[in-house]
C-alpha cells in the first residue's frame, strides 16, 4: 500500500531573500547546489523539469511569490505517488536569511523509513550546500557534474579507499585545508558526515563546491571551465574501484 511521508528542515543562510530565491526558483541557481540541469518556468502553473540524462523528473509550481514562497509538486505516478517540495524564506536581520524546507508526499509500497532517512540526510548535505553556494558564489552559475561509481561487491566498504585516492588526510575535519591530489584541486573540507552506509564528504574550492556522496557518486557544481570534468571524475571513479573488484 501506498503510504504518507513529510521531512522538514530549516537553514539559515548568509545571504538576502533575493539571492535565495535566485538559487530555489531559477535552472542556473538551482544547477549550482542540487543536481542539475535543470529548467524552470517561473510562474504559478509552470513547469519545473531535471533531466540527468539516465532520470528525468518534471513537476508543477504550486506556489510562486519571489522572495518569499515556492512550491510544487511532480507528475503523479500510475499509483498516486508523488513528491512535493515547499521553501519559506523569511528575512532576517543583518542580511542573513532563514529558509524553511519541507519535503512531503505518497510513496509506493515497499518504501519506508529507510528511504525517508537517506532522503533527510541528503537534504541536510543539499541545504547546507546551497547555504554556502549563496555565501560564497552569490551571482554566479554553476555546472553540475556527475559521476557515479561502478558496480562494487556486495558489502564492500570502499569509503576509506575513495578517501586515500583524493588524498584526504586519515581523521581529517570540517576546517580542514586540503587537496584533491588528482585533480589539483585545493579547498576547505566544509562537510564531512561518517555514519554506516550515509557517508558524504564536501570540499569547497575557489572555483567550485565538490561533493561525495559515499561511494556511490559525486555531484560538483563547478564555476570554473567544466569541460571534460564528467569525464574525467568517470575514468577516476572507475580506475579507483576498479583495483577494488577483483
Amino acid at each position: 500500500m501506498t503510504h504518507e511521508f513529510e521531512i522538514s528542515k530549516e537553514v539559515e543562510v548568509d545571504g538576502t531573500p533575493e539571492q535565495v530565491w535566485d538559487a530555489i526558483a531559477t535552472g542556473p541557481g538551482i544547477d549550482s547546489w542540487f543536481m542539475g540541469p535543470h529548467t524552470v518556468d517561473g510562474r504559478l502553473g509552470g513547469r519545473m523539469s531535471l533531466d540527468l540524462g539516465f532520470f528525468q523528473e518534471a513537476s508543477t509550481i504550486t506556489a510562486w511569490e519571489p522572495g518569499k514562497r515556492l512550491a510544487y509538486e511532480s507528475d503523479k505516478g500510475e499509483d498516486g505517488t508523488f513528491h512535493a517540495m515547499e521553501y519559506l524564506i523569511e528575512s532576517r536581520e543583518q542580511g542573513s536569511t532563514v529558509l524553511r524546507f519541507v519535503h512531503s508526499g505518497i510513496l509506493a509500497d515497499g518504501w519506508g523509513d529507510e528511504f525517508v532517512d537517506q532522503q533527510s540526510k541528503g537534504w541536510d548535505m543539499y541545504l547546507f550546500t546551497m547555504a554556502e553556494y549563496v555565501k560564497h558564489f552569490a551571482g554566479k552559475h554553476g555546472v553540475y557534474v556527475f559521476a557515479q561509481w561502478p558496480p562494487q561487491p556486495e558489502g564492500a566498504d570502499n569509503w576509506p579507499v575513495l578517501l586515500n585516492a583524493l588524498g584526504i588526510p586519515e581523521g581529517a575535519q570540517v576546517g580542514d585545508e586540503v587537496t584533491l591530489e588528482p585533480f589539483g584541486v585545493t579547498g576547505v573540507v566544509d562537510y564531512l558526515v561518517e555514519h554506516d552506509v550515509h557517508n558524504f564528504l564536501g570540499v569547497r574550492g575557489p572555483e567550485g563546491i565538490y561533493r561525495f556522496h559515499g561511494t556511490n557518486a559525486v555531484g560538483h557544481h563547478l564555476f570554473g571551465d567544466a569541460t571534460g570534468q564528467a569525464e574525467k571524475w568517470q575514468a577516476f571513479l572507475n580506475q579507483t574501484v576498479g583495483g577494488q573488484t577483483s
